[in-house]
């Protein structure tokens, strides 16, 4: 397992753009699938984005296809979501995964709030 915390929430209006990282601890980063979900109020947890222990393969949830963009830095044990285009309805609390395979995450970051103001 990894340590992870998020950070780079806040408050945008829509249209506007944040960038939310993901800081890792543990020597196992750079060998984790990584992955981006997100809650909003009275939602359950949906996916967003994920992306492959070296980065050369990402996917993504066809709400934020084309506006959001997942990478990771392993020499910095950090994962990012850029986040573009933003809309209300990606206002959520918004948390990092790590595991050993996609869809197999055993760590979880507390979460980040995401407000997008229309």
């Amino acid at each position: 397992q990894v340590q992870l915390a998020e950070s780079g929430g806040g408050l945008v209006q829509a249209g506007g753009s944040l960038r939310l990282s993901c800081a890792a601890s543990g020597r196992a980063f750079s060998s984790y699938a990584m992955g981006w979900f997100r809650q909003a109020l009275g939602k359950e947890r949906e996916f967003v984005a994920r992306i492959s222990w070296n980065g050369g393969s990402t996917y993504y949830a066809d709400s934020v296809k084309g506006r959001f963009t997942i990478s990771r830095d392993n020499a910095k044990n950090t994962v990012y979501l850029q986040m573009n285009s933003l809309k209300p309805e990606d206002t959520a609390v918004y948390y990092c995964a790590g595991g050993p395979h996609f869809g197999l995450y055993d760590s979880w970051g507390q979460g980040t709030q995401v407000t997008v103001s229309s």
